[in-house]
């Protein structure tokens, strides 16, 4: 795999296709191989240049244990590193969940390097604690109950994703956990971006209704629901997703 250096670390990625370039960004347990795996690359592929980057701390990229190392701005110079190292001034991205959250930070921080963004279920407005509350109420949990156990054990139900946790850095996926589970919402500086974008999420997704108080309430982007899916049946639901997507990509690439 092709990597980028960022920060000192090393960010790898996989290029397929032709067209205008396009960043695919995963969510946390995941890495940029998993579009494929769950039948997004091949859609993608006929039209653009796909960038599946392998985020800091997953798959082949370095796996640093300070959550420091995965802050918002980091974060965004991973994205840019990668870009710079393909020779691509500006992408379209499509991140879902831990993926969109940087989707967000990148629209924020350098909306310059952006022509799009896709983003699915990440909440703008409070980010990633506005889940848990809900989440752990519908479980019967107790509030003190560590949400990081819950995302772990619900990925590594998923064989694809339980392969990558089995030959990753524990210790790596703490730290990014950490930092993203502190991050405050972006829906300031995404309102203001001026990036053009397409927001989503299933309806069972406790990021759902927050999405699209964002995008009814500022304008600035589209939103459209999956009846019935909640985080995970989001992601697996390609079949549904591609045909919206698809549309608004062709119009802003």
């Amino acid at each position: 795999m092709p990597t980028a250096r960022s920060n000192g670390f090393k960010i790898s990625y996989e290029v397929a296709g032709d067209g205008p370039p396009l960043v695919l960004h995963p969510g946390m347990f995941q890495d940029g191989a998993h579009w494929t795996h769950s039948g997004y690359t091949s859609s993608l592929t006929p039209a653009y240049t796909v960038i599946a980057i392998d985020p800091l701390g997953l798959g082949a990229s370095d796996a640093p244990r300070a959550a420091e190392a995965y802050a918002l701005e980091r974060r965004v110079a991973s994205v840019t590193a990668v870009l710079d190292d393909v020779g691509a001034g500006r992408a379209a991205f499509w991140g879902y969940s831990l993926g969109a959250m940087t989707g967000y930070a990148v629209a924020a921080l350098a909306p310059d390097r952006l022509t799009c963004l896709v983003a699915g279920a990440w909440d703008p407005i409070d980010g990633f604690r506005s889940a848990i509350e809900p989440t752990l109420r519908q479980l019967g949990l107790c509030a003190d109950t560590d949400p990081y156990t819950l995302i772990k054990q619900g990925a590594a139900t998923d064989p694809y994703q339980a392969a990558l946790i089995d030959s990753g850095d524990p210790g790596a996926f703490r730290a990014n956990y950490e930092a993203f589970s502190h991050e405050p919402g972006l829906h300031a500086g995404l309102a203001a971006s001026g990036v053009p974008m397409l927001l989503y999420a299933g309806t069972a997704d406790a990021w759902h209704d927050p999405m699209r108080t964002f995008a009814d309430r500022t304008g600035v982007a589209a939103f459209f629901s999956l009846p019935d899916a909640d985080h995970k049946g989001g992601w697996d639901r390609s079949r549904d997703v591609l045909p919206q997507v698809l549309p608004f990509l062709a119009a802003n690439t």
